[in-house]
């Protein structure tokens, strides 16, 4: 079935995609899933925190730009996923209790409360399509492995009890592509924009390229640059310093396929 599934993902739909994914038939990274079209991380928090967590995401649009926030309790998203489940309809979750990931589960389902607010939050994975039409390869894509994901030492602003620095993914590529990809990003700031640093990793405070905190190092070969964008996982970042009672979030790379085009992105 995996094997299957890696030919046609590109090409099926969303509904199609989110289907398999409630069904237990994919866990993997979304990277490379129905082209065209916009991916969202995730945070679910108790309502008595989303105001501050919704004002920490408007002081810092640029990782952590807002896609929806549901109802409280309710798990369908009418705005870019209607009839999707929150609680099922991504490969995977993290569960926080006092800012420690106490589990990772395909559903979060026996964990639902009335008072839960869920916050969709746009993702790089989002322009991929759009650099690979471009001819830039996404190297993560090649090497079949989630995006490479690394805590910087930019600070977000705070807000409330949340607080934390910039999470950035990184595509390593030639200078000459990073700069065609910087202009190409630069139009979907609802997706993390253009690139927040280009070359020297130790600039940002990351020590070793080859030691990402989430996904997965990707080979950079002789003549290219990393290229760093903004990340969703930056909340994550946020929770853990915050230590709220109770956080569920995706797990990186394992993202909600929306149905929302990318062309609807853009500025």
């Amino acid at each position: 079935m995996a094997n299957l599934l890696k030919q046609d993902l590109a090409s099926m739909s969303p509904k199609e995609v989110r289907a398999l994914i409630g069904e237990g038939k994919i866990t993997t990274s979304t990277a490379g899933m129905c082209n065209g079209y916009a991916q969202a991380n995730l945070v679910i928090l108790p309502k008595k925190l989303a105001y501050d967590f919704l004002l920490y995401a408007q002081r810092n649009p640029k990782p952590c730009p807002i896609l929806e926030v549901s109802d409280a309790g309710s798990r369908n998203l009418p705005i870019i996923a209607d009839g999707c489940d929150i609680a099922n309809d991504f490969p995977k979750y993290w569960v926080y209790e006092h800012g420690e990931k106490v589990g990772e589960f395909t559903s979060v389902e026996q964990f639902w409360r009335d008072d839960l607010v869920s916050f969709l939050i746009g993702c790089s994975y989002s322009f991929e399509a759009d650099l690979m039409e471009a001819g830039i390869e996404m190297r993560h894509q090649t090497e079949d492995h989630a995006v490479p994901m690394y805590i910087s030492n930019i600070a977000c602003r705070p807000a409330g009890i949340f607080h934390g620095n910039t999470v950035v993914s990184m595509r390593p590529m030639s200078p000459k592509d990073a700069v065609r990809a910087s202009i190409i990003t630069s139009a979907m700031p609802n997706v993390h924009g253009s690139p927040i640093h280009i070359g020297d990793p130790s600039q940002i405070g990351i020590k070793d390229v080859q030691k990402p905190d989430f996904g997965i190092a990707d080979t950079i070969k002789e003549g290219e640059v990393p290229v760093f964008w903004c990340c969703g996982v930056t909340p994550q970042d946020a929770v853990m310093q915050a230590k709220p009672d109770f956080c569920i979030t995706h797990a990186p790379g394992h993202m909600l396929v929306t149905d929302m085009k990318n062309s609807m992105l853009k500025n």
